[in-house]
């Protein structure tokens, strides 16, 4: 993000006897560098046509900001990209897909791309995630036969997301997935984290998520993972 530093006023001083001295600060308070996300970045959804157009973008913001997954460890960074590629090629078939990214604005007007995040109904008649259904406790599979979970496929955001200021009104991480629950005011949001993977399971327990003990029914097939779920 770029940062936004305010200039000093510019004053021109009085004569000699018309100075007076300045109050003292009793307790200054130390600033921090930059602005926050919600005046550095703007977040706006894209069409299906536009994630189109910027799916390769989309797929370096991918590399830069994930970490690798167990199934590609190992992999180069243009096989991870592709393997993303594929699957967000997959999920924006999906009735109701969203998907927001956040832009920082520079000096010259130009945007580029510093974070995504996207996901779509759960439908007890439809397809159901990555085995998602076999995994359900029974009151979130009644829920999800309802029409009222919203899967958070993915959120990526740069390492000082996750880490610094997590539970901001304005954190990037949290402007994006409210946004993204926001017209589904009775739905509970819900993803899958890996267990290996410590640093994403603490910055969704921070931004709000809270981990849901599987259900009975094929625990075994998502053992490696956690169901987190978000209101």
């Amino acid at each position: 993000m770029t940062a936004h530093t305010p200039g000093r006023p510019a004053f021109r001083p009085g004569p000699p006897a018309a100075r007076r001295p300045l109050p003292q600060d009793p307790s200054p308070q130390p600033c921090r560098p930059g602005a926050s996300p919600e005046r550095g970045e703007l977040v706006r959804p894209l069409t299906r046509r536009q994630i189109d157009d910027r799916m390769e973008e989309l797929g370096e913001l991918y590399t830069h900001t994930s970490s690798s997954e167990p199934g590609l460890l190992g992999a180069s960074d243009a096989d991870r990209c592709t393997a993303f590629r594929q699957r967000l090629a997959g999920h924006v078939r999906r009735p109701g897909f969203e998907l927001l990214v956040a832009e920082a604005v520079g000096s010259s007007g130009a945007r580029a791309l510093t974070a995504c995040a996207y996901g779509f109904p759960l439908r007890g008649a439809g397809p159901w995630w990555q085995g998602l259904h076999e995994w359900l406790p029974e009151n979130l599979f009644r829920a999800a036969a309802l029409g009222r979970l919203f899967a958070i496929a993915d959120i990526m955001v740069e390492r000082r997301v996750r880490t610094q200021d997590q539970s901001r009104e304005w954190n990037l991480a949290g402007r994006l997935q409210r946004r993204l629950l926001g017209d589904h005011t009775d739905a509970l949001g819900v993803t899958l984290v890996d267990r290996g993977d410590a640093d994403a399971y603490q910055a969704l327990l921070a931004w709000g998520w809270r981990c849901v003990p599987a259900g009975t029914r094929g625990t075994a097939l998502l053992a490696s993972r956690r169901l987190l779920v978000l209101r």
